[in-house]
């Protein structure tokens, strides 16, 4: 083991150099995230309920409201605070209160010569990887977010060495093609995952999708965030130390579609990367990995209505995610054959005439406004059917303001433990880049 704890207190530690930091952010991933997992997770032919990744290296909670108005994050506002140190506005992406750059952890590794990689499932823009690599005011402006990530330069060239995610409309547009530029500079450029695979040498950019990438649920490519990760991770030079973000990005996109089934297999993903982390970890000791969520999302439940039961065996069943389930129920000749095929979800006559009902006024609609507003009647229909069985409840679509979970592990993890503002887990890991 290379370095050690010398001293440390709640948000000042005094330690040698790390050799590799790894910041997880589980995007929307709040506490009830991951009591839900544990349940859907479980073996249900042992007695016992079997215990989590996100358990065994739990170290404990950090709180997440912004320096605004408001008392609940958003993700570019947690996102800066993870980044940077500081409390900011709702809509920040690495700026303070006065709309002004401030260090992030990335850019401080990059200045101490450390490699730089932003792994994420959403677009690779978004609002938690730009708050990492970019300065403005606001997390919409997705084209100038992209810009800057090869505007921006340190020593002649970009902060971030590998890039993996979605965005390609962002980076390949009418006024300016990115992904010349950044091939320019030397970048590999990938656009499925056989692409990334061939990668043999950073710089890397991938983009697989034109936004997102497709949920986990639907999608085909078993190879999603614990592949790119993987494959980051043999990118890097070994012999020089580097510092990785990995956002788990749509466990947030799910609990805003209030999708319960959705958000599983998504944190299912989370686990599947964490325990790849795990491994290298156990072959690279002088590794801290950090995991944490920015915030919560959806207000989810076990249990809703007084009824005191969560169903994880209905969760289990269901294949699809409300967006895929709602367009098969509209083109299927038989509607239901295929709700069952797709939830394995039993439904009675008044429910299933309840769906059957909301079909018909989609498939009757003509104008696209109508056509639109009935889609998402029967997307809600889907949802509440699924939640109905399974016993689950949301309260909003939005954030939550509650604390979230921090877990850790590798040289110094124990510092972690106990209760911290999020400000202060980045104000750590600066300690770790003197």
């Amino acid at each position: 083991m290379k370095w050690f704890v010398a001293a440390c207190m709640v948000t000042s530690c005094t330690f040698a150099q790390a050799q590799n930091i790894i910041f997880v952010i589980g995007d929307g991933m709040g506490m009830e995230y991951l009591s839900a997992y544990r349940h859907f997770q479980d073996d249900p032919t042992t007695p016992e309920l079997e215990a989590t990744w996100f358990d065994r290296h739990l170290q404990g909670s950090a709180s997440t409201h912004p320096d605004d108005v408001n008392q609940v994050t958003d993700s570019a506002a947690s996102a800066t605070a993870l980044a940077a140190g500081i409390k900011t506005y709702n809509g920040a992406i690495g700026v303070d209160l006065n709309k002004q750059p401030v260090e992030t952890l990335l850019e401080r590794a990059k200045k101490k010569g450390y490699q730089t990689a932003m792994v994420v499932t959403s677009q690779i823009n978004h609002a938690t990887p730009a708050s990492f690599a970019a300065h403005i005011d606001s997390r919409n402006k997705y084209n100038e977010i992209a810009d800057q990530y090869i505007d921006r330069r340190y020593q002649g060239k970009p902060w971030v060495d590998i890039l993996f995610g979605g965005g390609q409309r962002y980076f390949l547009r009418d006024d300016r093609n990115l992904v010349t530029e950044f091939e320019s500079l030397g970048y590999t450029y990938a656009d499925t995952y056989d692409g990334v695979a061939a990668i043999q040498t950073p710089p890397a950019l991938a983009l697989l999708a034109d936004k997102g990438l497709p949920f986990r649920i639907d999608s085909d490519e078993p190879r999603r965030l614990a592949f790119l990760t993987e494959t980051a991770l043999r990118l890097l030079d070994p012999q020089k130390p580097f510092f990785m973000l990995v956002e788990a990005s749509q466990i947030d996109w799910c609990g805003h579609a209030n999708d319960i089934a959705c958000a599983m297999h998504e944190m299912r993903d989370t686990e599947e990367t964490l325990k790849l982390l795990s491994r290298y970890v156990s072959e690279q000791p002088d590794t801290l990995v950090v995991v944490t969520a920015d915030h919560s999302t959806g207000g989810l439940s076990m249990g809703s209505d007084g009824d005191y039961q969560w169903r994880a065996d209905v969760v289990r069943g269901v294949k699809a995610s409300a967006n895929v389930i709602t367009q098969t129920l509209l083109t299927a000749s038989d509607w239901y054959a295929s709700w069952q095929s797709l939830t394995s979800i039993q439904l009675d006559e008044s429910e299933q005439a309840i769906l059957a009902q909301a079909r018909l006024k989609v498939l009757r609609s003509e104008a696209k406004t109508a056509k639109n507003n009935a889609t998402t009647e029967l997307r809600e229909q889907v949802l509440a059917a699924i939640d109905k069985a399974s016993v689950t409840g949301w309260t909003t679509s939005g954030h939550t303001g509650g604390d979230v979970a921090v877990m850790a592990m590798g040289v110094g993890a124990e510092t972690f433990a106990g209760h911290k503002d999020n400000t202060d887990l980045a104000k750590m890991l600066f300690d770790r880049l003197p």
